[in-house]
C-alpha cells in the first residue's frame, strides 16, 4: 500500500478524531491527548509511510521518546493512542498487521497518591460562606470529598442530576457510562445552599451545577485555583488538587468500612486493582476483607 500524499496521513488523523468522539464517546480531554500522541507518531515516521511502519519502527521511536524524558506512563499512554490509530487504519483504510501490537513501553514508576488526613479535610471544608462564589466553592469541595467524583465528572453536572430525595447525583463518567452516588447529608446542605444563590449569576438557560463568575459552567482550571487557594487559605501545607479530594475520599471511606466493591463502584473503576491505587492500602488486606464479608466470594471448606 502507498500512503499517497501527505494529506493522506493528516485525513487520517482527522477521520480517527471524529471516529473517537462519534463511535467510541470519548471524552474531549482523551481525545485531544490522543491527537497529540498521533501528532507525535507523524512526526517520528517522518517521510516513512506509515503503511510500512513495522514494530521495530515503533520500538526506535518509543525510544526516541524515552530519550526525551517521557515516562513510562506518558509513553504507555502513546503507544495505546497509536494502537487505536492503526485499528483504525486498518479497519476503515485497508491497513494490514498493527506494527504496535507486543511493543511495550518502559515500566512507569507507580507512585500512590497522599490523600489528606482526615483533619486537615475537616480543616478545608469547614469554613463559613460570604459570598456567592464562596458558598459555590463549599459546595464544590463537599461534594468532591463526600462522593468521590473525577473532576471531569463534576464539572460536567447539571443542577437536574443531583436528587436531593434520594440523596444521590447522577454522574457521567468515563467511557460516557453513568453511575448513581450516594451524596453525604453535609453536602447535600452544601448544595441546598449554593442552590438557593445560584440564581444570582446564572445565565437564562444554562443548566450546569457549578458556575463561574460569567453565569457559565465552571472550568476545571478554576475549580483547581480555588482549591489551592482554600487550602492556603486554611493552612494546609500539603499540595492539594482536586485528584486529593478523591483519593482522600476513598482512603478514608475503605478504611472506616472494609467495603471494597462499593468503593470501587462509587469512584467507577473497572478494576480493582485501580482501586486500590488510590487507598494507599494493602491490596492482598482488602482482597481478604472482600472475602471474608462477601456471601459468593467465601470458599467452602
Amino acid at each position: 500500500m502507498n500512503d499517497g500524499p501527505r494529506r493522506g496521513p493528516e485525513t487520517w488523523h482527522q477521520g480517527f478524531l471524529a471516529h473517537l468522539v462519534a463511535e467510541r464517546r470519548l471524552s474531549r480531554h482523551t481525545v485531544e491527548g490522543y491527537g497529540r500522541d498521533v501528532g507525535i507518531l507523524l512526526q517520528l515516521a517522518d517521510t516513512t509511510p506509515l503503511s510500512e511502519l513495522r514494530p521495530h519502527h515503533i520500538r526506535r521511536f518509543i525510544a526516541v521518546l524515552h530519550g526525551r524524558g517521557l515516562s513510562g506512563r506518558s509513553l504507555a499512554r502513546a503507544l495505546s493512542a497509536w494502537r487505536a490509530f492503526f485499528n483504525y487504519l486498518a479497519r476503515d483504510h485497508g491497513f494490514g498487521a498493527n506494527p504496535c501490537l507486543g511493543v511495550r513501553a518502559p515500566k512507569a514508576k507507580r507512585t500512590l497518591p497522599h490523600p489528606l488526613s482526615p483533619d486537615e479535610a475537616a480543616r478545608l471544608l469547614e469554613f463559613e460562606p460570604e459570598s456567592v462564589l464562596e458558598q459555590r466553592d463549599k459546595a464544590v469541595f463537599e461534594l468532591f470529598y463526600s462522593s468521590g467524583l473525577r473532576l471531569s465528572e463534576l464539572v460536567g453536572l447539571a443542577v437536574d442530576d443531583v436528587s436531593f430525595a434520594e440523596g444521590m447525583v447522577r454522574v457521567t463518567g468515563k467511557g460516557a457510562k453513568t453511575r448513581l452516588v450516594p451524596v453525604g447529608s453535609v453536602a447535600l446542605e452544601a448544595l441546598k445552599a449554593w442552590l438557593a444563590v445560584r440564581r444570582r449569576i446564572a445565565k437564562p438557560g444554562e443548566v450546569a451545577l457549578f458556575l463561574g463568575r460569567t453565569g457559565r459552567r465552571l472550568s476545571a482550571r478554576a475549580i483547581q485555583v480555588r482549591l489551592k487557594h482554600w487550602a492556603k487559605r486554611r493552612g494546609i501545607a500539603s499540595e492539594v488538587h482536586p485528584h486529593v479530594l478523591r483519593h482522600s475520599f476513598a482512603s478514608h471511606l475503605l478504611q472506616s468500612s472494609g467495603d471494597l466493591r462499593a468503593v470501587q463502584e462509587m469512584l467507577g473503576h473497572a478494576s480493582i486493582s485501580t482501586t486500590q491505587v488510590y487507598t494507599h492500602l494493602d491490596f492482598q488486606h482488602l482482597a481478604k476483607v472482600y472475602d471474608a464479608a462477601h456471601p459468593r466470594a467465601k470458599r467452602k471448606k
